[in-house]
């Protein structure tokens, strides 16, 4: 491949990522087309399919760029000795991407109807989330604290209460009620206090 294409590789996967996430949050993942997502991107479609097959292989494409940039907001927020609930709070508090949701949530029904695509999603989904999960083991390490159950599971379970958390507020706000976004938020430290505890402590019960 030619150096010039290769330096134009990045900038060409990022306009194109960037105007598929902004016309799947206008408009949905089924209606919009791929010759869209050229024309909102200033590509041809020669340089979408020298990068992806097909609009879920972008998907996925962003789906991994979304994962990345939320654990690497993550790290910064987890300054070594710091409790991990308190830590946490502020940035699913104000890191809730009305876009990203709207996206992977209709993305995820997509996925249902078609097993060849939901076993790809779930791939990524994984290893997003043992990324997560050794950002949390670190964190909780740090704050000298052990989880008491498999760390995959804890992360799991912190996921799945987050977007399930993001859905019923987005769905709130779109009826025009107003939700406080801090007391929601408690749940997630109440299960992160309830489902780890001093490592002194974990130390102790494991030796009764």
């Amino acid at each position: 491949m030619p150096k010039g294409v290769t330096k134009r590789r990045p900038i060409t996967v990022t306009a194109l990522l960037d105007a598929a996430l902004e016309l799947f949050a206008e408009q949905g993942f089924g209606a919009t087309s791929i010759p869209e997502i050229c024309a909102r991107a200033g590509l041809t479609k020669g340089a979408f399919y020298s990068n992806y097959g097909d609009k879920d292989e972008l998907f996925l494409a962003l789906f991994d760029r979304e994962w990345t940039t939320r654990l690497e907001r993550l790290r910064e927020t987890f300054p070594p000795g710091r409790d991990v609930a308190a830590a946490l709070l502020p940035v699913v508090v104000t890191d809730t991407d009305r876009r990203w949701l709207l996206v992977s949530a209709e993305f995820a029904l997509h996925a249902i109807r078609r097993p060849a695509l939901a076993v790809r999603l779930l791939e990524h989904e994984a290893r997003g989330r043992s990324a997560m999960a050794a950002l949390l083991t670190e964190s909780l390490d740090a704050a000298g604290r052990v989880p008491l159950l498999p760390i995959e599971e804890l992360t799991r379970l912190v996921v799945t209460v987050v977007e399930g958390e993001n859905l019923r507020v987005l769905t709130e706000q779109a009826a025009g009620r107003a939700t406080e976004s801090t007391p929601r938020w408690e749940t997630v430290a109440a299960l992160l206090h309830r489902l780890t505890a001093p490592r002194e402590t974990a130390g102790d019960d494991h030796d009764h």
